[in-house]
């Protein structure tokens, strides 16, 4: 009979351990090398170009190297318009084009199209207030356009659909 006693969790444990040790001293230390290049300055405790920045200061930065300040004014008249119009008048038109600074405004009926030429004064105010005096010069409103009865390649001149309504 041996007088050998099983071996406890504790000692696999141990001899694991120290297995792990020795193959660690037997691996070399790293070296630690210097990368050659310029050395870097650090900004201090001031806020730098190398720190956290806030997204609207980066796109604001980027808009202005990329000299795109004219194309972002022109998207913000066309992405803000209920904003810049207020919400009753944006509810009743919608504005289609924008072309050397005259803004083309479609109405939702002629009565809208008449009131809208006559606030075009406080709209170009209100327009040259919150976007700048140099993107929108004229506004022009236009009505609803009726659809087109003429089909095909070949039409008869005359009073159109409205003579076979009666």
């Amino acid at each position: 009979m041996s007088d050998e006693r099983p071996p406890r969790p504790s000692d696999i444990a141990r001899a694991a351990l120290e297995a792990a040790r020795a193959a660690s001293a037997a691996r070399p230390r790293p070296t630690r090398r210097r990368i050659a290049g310029p050395r870097r300055a650090w900004s201090g405790p001031r806020p730098g170009a190398d720190d956290p920045q806030l997204l609207g200061r980066l796109v604001d930065s980027l808009v202005s190297q990329e000299d795109w300040s004219e194309r972002t004014k022109v998207g913000s008249v066309f992405g803000r318009w209920s904003v810049l119009v207020g919400p009753d008048i944006a509810a009743h038109c919608r504005p289609e084009t924008l072309t050397d600074g005259e803004l083309l405004v479609v109405a939702e009926s002629t009565a809208w199209a008449t009131q809208l030429r006559l606030l075009a004064p406080t709209i170009l105010g209100k327009l040259h207030a919150q976007v700048g005096g140099d993107v929108v010069k004229r506004l022009r409103v236009i009505g609803p356009t009726a659809p087109s009865w003429k089909k095909g390649p070949r039409s008869v001149r005359g009073r159109g659909p409205r003579d076979t309504y009666g």
